[in-house]
């Protein structure tokens, strides 16, 4: 349980703007297992550089360490710290939602198993594009905040996306982070 290894302060840092939104409804709407007065400045922050982030938020002092939550679409992508802050950086979390936001919209759409037929030849992205009709921006906060602007939704497609997915050991999805 993803609870349990949150420290008091969560810095939650998103790497784009459909997981920033996404992110933004689930805490105001008190679905995750931190609330917004736990996170770092009170705000998803933006920034997917250790060095930067250092630079602009681990230099004052806290009452505890911090749990660095890090939602972006990439496995591969680093985030190492220097020495001179580590100490106050309790763990890093890595929510990979590659290519969950994409699936979001697939469930909402009724359209999953189409797309599993299709999938061999179509990524996701190009799924959405091609067979929904879905404009350019469907990864841009704008976009996200409007489609799921039925927080519901939003709730029941992330919890259907977990149950359909092929579970890799270790890693953690949105669904992880809903009370």
């Amino acid at each position: 349980m993803i609870e349990s290894s949150l420290s008091p302060i969560v810095a939650c840092i998103c790497e784009g703007g459909a997981e920033t939104a996404i992110i933004d409804m689930l805490v105001d709407n008190n679905l995750l297992v931190f609330t917004r007065e736990q996170m770092l400045n009170e705000e998803v922050i933006r920034c997917r550089s250790a060095k930067v982030f250092e630079q602009r938020y681990l230099r004052k002092e806290f009452k505890s360490k911090i749990t660095v939550l890090r939602v972006l679409d990439s496995h591969s992508e680093g985030f190492r710290l220097s020495p001179a802050y580590e100490h106050k950086v309790d763990n890093v979390i890595n929510v990979v939602t590659s290519p969950e936001i994409e699936m979001l919209l697939i469930l909402a759409e009724d359209k999953y198993e189409e797309y599993i037929k299709k999938s061999s030849s179509m990524s996701p992205s190009v799924f959405c594009k091609q067979v929904l009709k879905m404009k350019d921006k469907i990864k841009s906060r704008e976009f996200v905040r409007e489609y799921f602007a039925d927080i519901d939704m939003l709730v029941s497609t992330i919890q259907e996306y977990k149950k359909k997915r092929i579970l890799k050991k270790g890693e953690i999805y949105l669904a992880d982070l809903l009370k």
